[in-house]
């Protein structure tokens, strides 16, 4: 890497992009589209890596709320097929369908680096504690490529969407891992199985019990009630850390979301029938290899031992990449500070969260953006509409075009919204009037916001 730079000609060099998923290449689109060169490393080897882990599961929301215009109006360009507006696609199907045509549109094509493991970001020249020119830095980005090699790479602005289903939360209810919970790792599973397809030997006839309270925890419980009507000797148990269940099954027949409105309907017969047990005020504290099997310490009502544990208790970001940057992240959500009261699941679920772009998502170290589910710190209620938003507002930004940048794009139907109930459940049949205040942009109007499965109070 050559290592002579002047401010002048560190405006020629390319945007760097961390994570091949939805929202890294909605952000790639956008750069091009504004004369940008955009700089993609996905640390898999194929685009939306992510997404394919959980790939079996279909999505309740319709294509229409997946996809981002600058990378359709890029997709239009070639011999794309648009899928059904109104078809539910799975996690593989938005991979293979959108994604990966997106990745092979000409004029992206050579700016994606697959197998490329960003490792670090920091400036050239300067740790975090140094600040006498420091804005006029360029990034440096150590990239590890598929070979084991490293290289560094400079940018001039770093837009990291790298996500955060690869760092799970924990089964401890205390926010650290239970007792014993890494020595079962074998026995425990974080996110949503393929219960029904090549994970199904593991679980088949096996005492089951997920832990979690959204609707990757719904996922999960209506495939294994499935498998336990196909081999009766699989037991299911339910696991959640609150004791109301108040609204988690969501709203039903009132949900503008059908298929979402589904799920909950679907989980409470299956409670109410017995086919799934469900045990409310679990605080799981210690987990204990017995010869009955897998015994859960701290919680009021006893549980049975099991075999397996599918733990569908969100996720968290993983911040070393960025440790040498000068960030402002709020300490409880580990959002940007000022996106943290917009978004913070104590007092906000999904139909209450506001658009919001370059000013909620900006750093001390100017020109670095977080952003999609990642910059949602722990709170679980990011939107893929939204993110899209974001890399809109940040591009028009470092393009110069403020005005763009302020401005809200984001519509949404007006067809009702999530309540708020301090983050138990995604939805309600109960819409709440949404203040118009919060923050730099304004809420542009009422409406329904799009979740993806785990993605909403999962």
């Amino acid at each position: 890497m050559n290592y002579a730079w002047t401010a002048a000609n560190s405006s020629s060099l390319p945007v760097a992009i961390i994570g091949a998923g939805p929202v890294g290449l909605a952000a790639a689109a956008h750069l091009l589209r504004k004369g940008e060169t955009p700089l993609l490393f996905e640390a898999g080897d194929t685009v939306g890596t992510s997404v394919l882990r959980w790939g079996h599961v279909r999505l309740f929301s319709p294509w229409r709320y997946m996809l981002d215009k600058e990378a359709v109006s890029l997709l239009e360009e070639t011999e794309w097929q648009a899928p059904d507006a109104e078809g539910y696609p799975t996690g593989r199907e938005l991979v293979e369908q959108y994604l990966e045509p997106l990745s092979q549109v000409p004029a992206l094509t050579p700016h994606l680096h697959l197998k490329s493991r960003v490792l670090a970001v920091t400036r050239l020249g300067y740790d975090k504690m140094k600040t006498p020119g420091r804005e006029e830095a360029p990034f440096v980005l150590r990239v590890e490529r598929a070979s084991g090699e490293e290289d560094d790479v400079l940018a001039k602005a770093v837009i990291d969407a790298s996500g955060t289903y690869l760092t799970s939360n924990v089964l401890g209810a205390s926010g650290i891992p239970a007792v014993g919970e890494w020595a079962l790792q074998r026995s425990i599973f974080y996110g949503i199985p393929d219960v029904l397809g090549k994970d199904r030997a593991r679980y088949a006839g096996r005492r089951v019990l997920v832990v979690g309270s959204g609707h990757s925890a719904f996922n999960a419980l209506l495939d294994l009630e499935v498998l336990a009507r196909e081999v009766p000797t699989t037991q299911i148990f339910w696991a959640i850390r609150h004791s109301d269940t108040g609204q988690m099954y969501g709203g039903g027949e009132n949900d503008a979301l059908a298929e979402r409105g589904q799920l909950g309907t679907r989980i409470r017969a299956l409670v109410e029938r017995g086919h799934v047990r469900l045990v409310t005020n679990v605080q799981i504290r210690k987990l204990v290899q017995t010869e009955e099997g897998i015994s859960l310490v701290g919680y009021e009502e006893t549980l049975p031992a099991v075999d397996e544990i599918i733990a569908t208790t969100g996720f968290r970001p993983d911040r070393a990449l960025t440790s040498e940057l000068r960030l402002a992240l709020d300490p409880a959500v580990e959002s940007p500070v000022a996106l943290a009261p917009l978004i913070d699941p104590n007092v906000h679920s999904c139909g209450t969260v506001p658009p919001h772009g370059v000013d909620e998502l900006s750093h001390p170290e100017s020109n670095f953006y977080i952003v999609g589910m990642k910059s949602y710190g722990r709170a679980p209620t990011f939107l893929m509409l939204t993110g899209y938003e974001q890399v809109r507002s940040i591009v028009a930004a470092l393009t110069g075009d403020w005005e763009s940048a302020r401005r809200v794009e984001l519509e949404l139907p007006e067809t009702g919204v999530c309540s708020v109930d301090n983050g138990r459940s995604c939805c309600s049949a109960e819409p709440e009037e949404i203040p118009l205040n919060l923050g730099v942009r304004q809420f542009a109007g009422k409406g329904l916001q799009v979740v993806t499965p785990g993605k909403c109070c999962g």
